[in-house]
């Protein structure tokens, strides 16, 4: 039997931990790797070429939106499937514009992440039931979904990542190593998200990112 190989991604140790034993007792699921933070993701992703990705969209360092939309650039065929407490249309949406295949709440139970993971393998699409279809299905027949954040046209993705990573307290000299920039593209970087949101201290820009779900509290 040809096992479904899958990297588990998920910031608190102890949840990833018991995910990780969860998979493993069955016996079609192989965890073949698991990550703490976006930017761990998408080397795992690049090193082990997995069939399958649950992710977490709270991620530090680089979020699990822009981990999946950098994954599915990159190797399209790897599925995704989202774990996640927000059970917002506006996080929905998002999820599935970046390429997501699977939308699951953590609150749903074994047997249901278990369907939803089988499911995005045989093809499909798959959402917990507990979220509203019609906007999945909307989205899935290319119908007109309007952005929910007017803030998220206004940034630039790379601008979108420092935002994330000025919020959890990175300086800008970290920031550069981690996007392979210079320190001065950096700080650019950050002038420039602060002008656009109209936000011009640390403590705006992490309350900012809370309020967006962009980290946790």
């Amino acid at each position: 039997m040809n096992k479904t190989r899958i990297v588990v991604a998920e910031d608190y140790t102890v949840v990833r931990d018991g995910l990780c034993c969860l998979l493993r007792s069955y016996p079609e699921f192989e965890v073949v790797g698991d990550a703490g933070d976006g930017f761990e993701l998408l080397e795992l992703a690049e090193n082990l070429s997995p069939d399958l990705i649950l992710t977490g969209l709270a991620m530090p360092k680089l979020s699990g939106t822009d981990a999946i939309r950098l994954i599915k650039k990159r190797y399209p065929s790897i599925k995704i499937v989202v774990l996640t407490f927000h059970s917002t249309e506006e996080h929905l949406i998002e999820s599935f514009r970046v390429g997501a295949d699977g939308y699951v709440l953590k609150r749903a139970s074994r047997s249901e992440l278990e369907t939803g993971i089988k499911s995005v393998m045989n093809g499909n699409h798959f959402v917990s039931p507990g979220i509203t279809r019609e906007v999945i299905n909307a989205y899935l027949e290319n119908q007109d979904i309007p952005e929910h954040d007017p803030w998220k046209k206004l940034l630039t993705n790379r601008e979108k990542t420092t935002l994330k990573l000025v919020a959890e307290g990175y300086t800008s000299k970290e920031i550069a190593q981690m996007l392979s920039i210079s320190v001065r593209t950096a700080e650019k970087h950050r002038a420039n998200l602060m002008n656009k949101l109209g936000i011009h201290s640390i403590a705006g820009l992490t309350s900012f990112a809370i309020s967006k779900g962009l980290i946790n509290q």
